[in-house]
Order: structure tokens, then C-alpha cells, then sequence
């Protein structure tokens, strides 16, 4: 059975998978098919975020990282800028899409150079961070 730790990565890959399509669409000037996929992406993120928050709510704890030597201060790191970008994403991504929605392509574009490889970065850690937690240094007690 899935786990809901892994749940919420797959939502997280998926974001990332959306958000790549959603790139290549615009920057090969298919217009509609990017906002397909950005909208996809957006409504996934928001799954992901749902389900993260039922997840933390329902289990009351935080699964601590097992690994041990040169690997915990890489590992740490990650979760540090993952962490931090996750909070501040939120915003950038509502007024870019606003903008879009708005048809203010010309600020959309403006914002959208920082907010897209940041939301990129957030949804590709998280997916690492739940490998290294759950997969590659997994806790023997779960």
C-alpha cells in the first residue's frame, strides 16, 4: 500500500513533470498548452499541500533523518533551502498566476523567470528529501 509520505512526493514529482512541460509548451510558443499545464501544476501543488497538512495533522510527529556522517549536513542543507523556498513560493506563484490570468503577459513574464525554476526547485527537493527520509536512511521503527 502507498504510504501518504509517498503520496505527497508523487504529488511533488508530478509538479515538477507538469511544471517542465509547462516550460517547453511556452518557450516552444504553444501558448494554451502551457496554461494547461501550469494550471495542472498549480492544482496538483495545491493537492500536495492539502495532503501535507492532513498528513502532519493526523500523525502528530516529524520523521527524524537516520543518516549519519558527511551526508546530514547535505541533507540538512536541502531541507533548510527546500523549507524556506516552500514558504516563500506561495506568494509568487498567485501573483504570477494572477498576472497571467489578467492577460498582463508583460509582468507574467517578469515574475514568472523567478517563480518558475524556485517552484521547480521546491517540488524536485521534496521529492529528494522524502527519498533520503523514507528510502535511503529510513527509520527502522516505521
Amino acid at each position: 500500500m502507498l504510504s501518504h509520505p509517498a503520496l505527497n512526493a508523487i504529488l511533488n514529482g508530478t509538479s515538477a513533470v507538469l511544471l517542465a512541460c509547462g516550460y517547453l509548451a511556452i518557450r516552444s510558443g504553444k501558448r494554451e498548452l502551457h496554461k494547461k499545464f501550469m494550471i495542472s501544476a498549480f492544482a496538483v501543488s495545491c493537492a500536495f499541500l492539502v495532503s501535507y497538512l492532513l498528513y502532519h495533522y493526523r500523525v502528530h510527529h516529524v520523521v527524524l533523518f537516520q543518516g549519519q556522517g558527511w551526508i546530514r549536513p547535505v541533507y540538512f542543507t536541502l531541507l533548510i533551502s527546500h523549507s524556506i523556498l516552500a514558504a516563500a513560493i506561495v506568494p509568487l506563484i498567485i501573483i504570477t498566476l494572477r498576472r497571467a490570468w489578467a492577460e498582463r503577459f508583460d509582468k507574467h513574464r517578469r515574475i514568472a523567470r523567478w517563480t518558475l525554476p524556485l517552484w521547480f526547485y521546491v517540488s524536485v527537493t521534496g521529492v529528494i528529501v522524502y527519498f533520503m527520509v523514507y528510502r535511503l536512511y529510513a527509520p527502522t521503527n516505521l
